[in-house]
């Protein structure tokens, strides 16, 4: 391994530092092949690099959306196609999709939020009886 290579891995933990994850979360990523380590030490520890990382974060802006791991697996595909010559009109049909189930999906949350906010506001508004 090269130094400038050596230098741009990292372990689990920092990657878990990174992005706010739990290792445990990131360890299921890579059982379900949604972030399979890029290599592993000889010791059998998972070893990542900086497109893990930026893979790791589309995942965790996905996972609220509710899309499901193969949902997750074929999102990634595609953007990792993307601009290149197997990027079809298909892959872009099934990016539509994807699109307009995450924009119902956050118009969802928005809704949930705005109710949350009510009943703060509820709560925290004296009631005179």
């Amino acid at each position: 391994m090269t130094e400038k290579a050596r230098a741009a891995t990292m372990h689990i933990g920092e990657l878990a530092e990174r992005t706010g994850l739990s290792h445990r979360t990131i360890r299921h990523y890579d059982d379900v092949g949604l972030l399979p380590a890029s290599t592993r030490t000889e010791g059998g520890f998972r070893v990542y690099l900086e497109d893990d990382y930026e893979r790791l974060m589309v995942i965790k802006q996905m996972k609220p959306l509710s899309f499901s791991l193969e949902e997750m697996a074929d999102i990634l595909s595609i953007l990792a196609l993307n601009g290149t010559e197997g990027a079809g009109t298909d892959a872009q049909a099934r990016l539509t999709e994807f699109l307009e189930k995450a924009r119902h999906q956050r118009a969802k949350m928005a809704r949930n939020l705005a109710q949350a906010d009510e009943f703060i506001h509820r709560l925290n508004t004296p009631h005179h009886g």
